[in-house]
């Protein structure tokens, strides 16, 4: 009798546990990288919605401050041309935030001109030339240098200064959501455009190269010839590339050498290269005031979507 009342209490301890097991939900998956979205068109139709908060982080892309860490996680990754024809990288994340991001590196001025589209993301960088702060300050953006939020920023000292100061972004101070106007529109690849396996913009002492791999449909980053490789992922492929052909100017700011600060103007409207899906598709990019969020249009007007997954924007001088 004893043996029975066992058994039958373990069958009713089983069946309550598999009944708690088949009550619980699913956990959702993550949030897609890039942050597009597929409801309406960038500047116009329906509205899509707002997306989570940005955080912008400068990083550095000298030889001594590669390879970076959490860069793969980014949504968006600008190249900028910076002064001694080197670049440097302004990275936003949204959807994913990963803890350490870095080397952070100084801001510019062409920081300043691409973010409003954004809204009033965090900036992360590390100091300035005193000619681009008050530009930094009247922008609307929330300043987190290392200045203004030292407990987020600690050194790496396997790695030489100054290409050694790495941010914890889950220490920066709140950002505004991604007003839904400014997120990437993804869709179809569009009609036509040409074969393409490689495509290099050049700066005067640098070089950005991509070239297809079609079993991953991404585009394998190149950075000065050499691959370009995150320390959590390995080689980065990123599924869009825009190269956006800009007017520079330069700024007040001169380097140790003399060399004057180049300001990428992404304001206004030009030429344009998209790379996806294996293919180019020429056009142009319309931006026609600092909240206005960037819309790229291929030779006839129509809308050209990015496909879903990391999106890079090369900032090529004209």
């Amino acid at each position: 009798m004893r043996t029975r009342s066992c058994a039958f209490f373990a069958a009713l301890i089983m069946l309550a546990t598999l009944a708690l097991t088949g009550c619980q939900t699913t956990p959702a998956p993550p949030p897609p990288q890039g942050g597009g979205t597929t409801s309406g068109q960038q500047g116009g139709g329906a509205a899509p919605p707002d997306g989570p908060p940005v955080v912008a982080i400068k990083i550095d892309n000298s030889s001594d401050g590669r390879p970076p860490v959490g860069l793969d996680a980014a949504d968006v990754v600008y190249v900028e041309p910076v002064e001694g024809g080197l670049s440097r990288i302004l990275s936003i994340f949204a959807t994913h935030k990963p803890q350490t991001v870095g080397p952070v590196r100084s801001a510019r001025e062409t920081d300043a001109e691409i973010l409003p589209q954004y809204g009033r993301p965090t900036l992360a960088y590390s100091g300035a030339a005193p000619e681009v702060l008050p530009i930094i300050a009247a922008a609307p953006l929330t300043d987190a240098s290392d200045a203004n939020a030292p407990e987020a920023y600690s050194r790496d000292d396997a790695r030489p200064v100054p290409h050694n100061l790495f941010v914890d972004s889950t220490k920066l101070p709140p950002a505004q959501p991604w007003p839904g106007a400014s997120r990437p529109l993804i869709g179809e690849v569009p009609s036509g455009g040409a074969p393409t396996e490689r495509y290099e913009v050049r700066y005067p002492a640098a070089t950005i190269g991509f070239f297809y791999n079609h079993p991953s449909r991404r585009w394998m980053v190149s950075m000065d010839g050499e691959p370009y490789a995150a320390v959590n992922s390995g080689r980065i492929g990123v599924s869009t590339v825009i190269v956006q052909k800009v007017r520079t100017h330069d700024s007040a700011v001169r380097d140790a050498a003399g060399n004057p600060s180049p300001v990428a103007e992404s304001i206004g409207s030009g030429p344009m290269v998209m790379l996806r899906d294996g293919k180019s598709f020429e056009g142009t990019w319309n931006r026609p005031s600092p909240e206005a969020p960037t819309t790229y249009a291929d030779q006839t007007g129509a809308p050209l979507p990015v496909d879903a997954g990391q999106v890079w924007v090369v900032l090529s001088p004209v």
